[in-house]
């Protein structure tokens, strides 16, 4: 898979190692199709293939080839990174997961040639590396090295035929798909429409797979029949959640925070206690955070992370400016900011839900996760209706 979205570093991944600039992490779930590559080919296909061997040599031939899978599919992202980096859309890295891998692009692509030739160049590397891998077979043979250097090889050439072929199938978000929608782009002259179309055809893929796993699963097939399935299901999420994706853009797009934002914000004075705080405040308007503000001087902030590790029976006696977090870059956010970012920094696991809005020192408003999740919905729900 070569979807290419907005993505960051969750739980569950770990940093490998950095290629030509570009951070490489490993999801857990990646490790599952590592395990279903090694035992398939190690204990199903080698074996029928290339029979009298012994037992650990088709073990070794499995944990290969997945190895060599890995890198194909980091070649894979990689040729969509460095295309992208040649128009100048920002990269954060490549994540391997379950279904492949992802390029993580923080922003669409600028014009119907980039998108197309970004989405191009993964294909042609997996068949650049099919090509490689045959090559390689083809001069194990000769030189007469051992069977199962040329079955590894041969069976890399072939998966990364499979990859360039699946990925070319006109199903958004594939690269095939990505192609599609930059050439309805460009005949079109809307990427909304281009997006909209192709997504429905990859979420109808997307539903074909779910068939033909279901199929397969009733034939008896039942690893390849749920392997199908799964891809369906991941291929129709993907789909819908990239034109959603691409709507929300469109109603973010060149809008600042100010927009947005909860305006005159319940504000907390820092020389109550703790316990003050928690009744008056707390359950009485259902925040986490509240900005700590003193004869109109923002000072800082105050939430629940703040106190988790101070003992109850203290709460009576601390006051909020002895806990509270001190106004800085990891709280505030200035007015005129674009909401764009503000909400590419909010999906991290690292970054606050909540910030304060601040113009010129002097907070101005609050804005939290959920409700600008509520008000893109609303505006949505608005656009559709029109």
């Amino acid at each position: 898979m070569a979807e290419r979205t907005q993505h960051f570093r969750g739980p569950g991944q770990f940093r490998l190692f950095s290629l030509f600039g570009f951070e490489v992490k490993l999801d857990l779930s990646w490790l599952l199709l590592a395990l279903l590559i090694s035992w398939s080919l190690g204990a199903g296909i080698f074996p029928e293939e290339y029979p009298d061997l012994p037992r650990r040599v088709y073990a070794w031939m499995g944990v290969a080839s997945a190895i060599g899978v890995f890198f194909s599919i980091v070649f894979h992202e990689l040729s969509h990174s460095l295309v992208a980096r040649r128009f100048g859309l920002p990269i954060r890295g490549i994540t391997l997961f379950i279904f492949g891998g992802v390029a993580e692009m923080e922003e669409e692509p600028p014009s119907p040639t980039s998108e197309f030739l970004m989405a191009a160049a993964g294909p042609i590397a997996s068949f650049v590396l099919a090509f490689f891998f045959f090559q390689l077979e083809s001069l194990a043979i000769a030189r007469q090295w051992p069977v199962s250097f040329a079955g590894v090889f041969d069976k890399l050439g072939y998966i990364n035929v499979v990859v360039a072929i699946f990925n070319l199938v006109p199903a958004f978000p594939l690269d095939g798909g990505r192609m599609l929608r930059a050439l309805l782009w460009k005949w079109k002259g809307d990427m909304r429409v281009a997006t909209r179309i192709s997504s429905s055809i990859g979420a109808n893929f997307g539903l074909a797979l779910m068939l033909l796993g279901g199929l397969s699963f009733i034939q008896g097939n039942v690893i390849g029949g749920m392997w199908w399935f799964l891809i369906g299901i991941f291929l129709r999420g993907a789909a819908n959640a990239s034109y959603r994706q691409l709507l929300v853009q469109d109603v973010l797009r060149d809008k600042p925070v100010r927009d947005f934002m909860q305006k005159n914000p319940v504000t907390v004075p820092p020389g109550i206690t703790i316990q003050e705080w928690i009744e008056d405040y707390v359950y009485q308007h259902h925040f986490k955070m509240f900005p700590v503000v003193e004869e109109s001087r923002l000072l800082g902030c105050i939430s629940i992370d703040n106190i988790r590790r101070l003992p109850r029976s203290s709460w009576a006696g601390a006051k909020i400016r002895d806990v509270m977090e001190p106004v800085s870059d990891t709280n505030t956010i200035p007015a005129q900011a674009e909401t764009m970012r503000l909400l590419a920094m909010m999906v991290r696991p690292d970054t606050k839900s909540r910030f304060m809005v601040v113009e010129k020192g002097q907070l101005v408003g609050v804005i939290s996760m959920r409700d600008l999740l509520e008000l893109i919905a609303l505006k949505l729900e608005l656009e559709r209706s029109a």
